[in-house]
């Protein structure tokens, strides 16, 4: 389905070197902010106090993450569990603090304004638990990765596999870049949104890398340079990644917006990612493969036709 058809392709190769540079440079800006800021990492990475509690009547999530965070132990997560009356509370380590005897003080002042409030568990996250959480998160990346990796260079010629390689790569560290830069809380649902965005952003590249190799086993695209094929392939897509992209955008920034906090990390970290899947399938990998020399030779098997016999 197409809402539009450009008639005329757009010369998106012509400013293959510009968009490149942009991508490196916010690259490295990523890269720079997470190893002099640093992940701003959450509960259960790296340990702390988890309660719940249970309410008589629907909970005020933000009067009790108000009260909570009058304790200034750092960052609070308060969110509902299952229904409105139920909450989890996440606590990090304080310093000198038990986490018995900081339950007791968040109890204090939750029955301050609800002395209906009853505590249903508390558990106390050790530094261990939450170092096995970082290890398990970053071999789930990790894997994730192979996966594509491999089912890239099965896929396709191994300019286009690297190509698509780095430009998924370039998606998780911008993303990761982000909320190193502004601090934003890293948890276990960022992770599955990072974890979400490696398989979405290489579908969009997979689906131009597969118009590319069409055009190039098209008879009338045999007189055109690999960029005009590449600008083709491109221009030819835009209506269907305006639908796919638009829509599930539309999904993601209804959950940023009205999702409350407990999916506001997960929303954050899509609306990055499909933004930057977006850009770096069209104005980074393709700009890749054409620099790494891909040619019509490459993509199809040419057959030279046999001498006539001389008689």
């Amino acid at each position: 389905m197409e809402f539009f058809r450009i008639k005329r392709d757009i010369p998106f190769m012509s400013y293959g070197k510009l968009t490149t540079a942009i991508s490196l440079v916010t690259f490295i800006l990523a890269v720079f902010f997470l190893f002099s800021k640093g992940l701003n990492l959450s509960v259960e990475f790296t340990g702390g106090t988890v309660m719940e509690v249970q309410y008589r009547q629907p909970a005020n999530i933000a009067d009790i993450r108000h009260r909570v965070e009058t304790l200034k132990v750092g960052e609070v997560q308060v969110q509902s569990l299952g229904t409105s009356r139920d909450v989890l509370i996440r606590l990090p380590n304080k310093e000198g603090t038990s986490s018995a005897k900081l339950s007791e003080q968040v109890m204090s002042l939750l029955k301050a304004g609800d002395a209906g409030v009853q505590l249903r568990k508390v558990e106390f996250v050790g530094p261990s638990v939450g170092e096995e959480l970082v290890s398990s998160g970053l071999t789930a990346i990790l894997l994730v990765c192979i996966g594509i990796v491999i089912y890239l260079a099965l896929r396709f010629e191994w300019r286009l596999a690297v190509s698509a390689i780095i430009a998924n790569m370039h998606d998780v560290v911008i993303i990761i870049g982000c909320f190193a830069l502004f601090q934003w809380e890293f948890s276990l649902t960022v992770l599955a949104g990072v974890l979400a965005v490696l398989g979405y952003s290489v579908n969009e590249s997979v689906v131009v890398f597969d118009r590319i190799r069409e055009n190039f086993r098209k008879p009338g695209m045999r007189g055109r340079s690999t960029a005009e094929v590449i600008d083709n392939a491109i221009t030819s897509t835009i209506s269907r990644t305006m639908i796919t992209h638009g829509s599930t955008e539309t999904v993601v920034l209804a959950m940023l917006l009205f999702g409350g906090p407990a999916l506001h990390g997960f929303a954050m970290a899509l609306t990055i990612g499909i933004v930057f899947g977006i850009y770096s399938s069209v104005l980074v990998a393709s700009p890749l493969a054409l620099a790494l020399g891909v040619k019509r030779e490459h993509m199809i098997k040419i057959v030279k036709p046999k001498e006539e016999a001389v008689v």
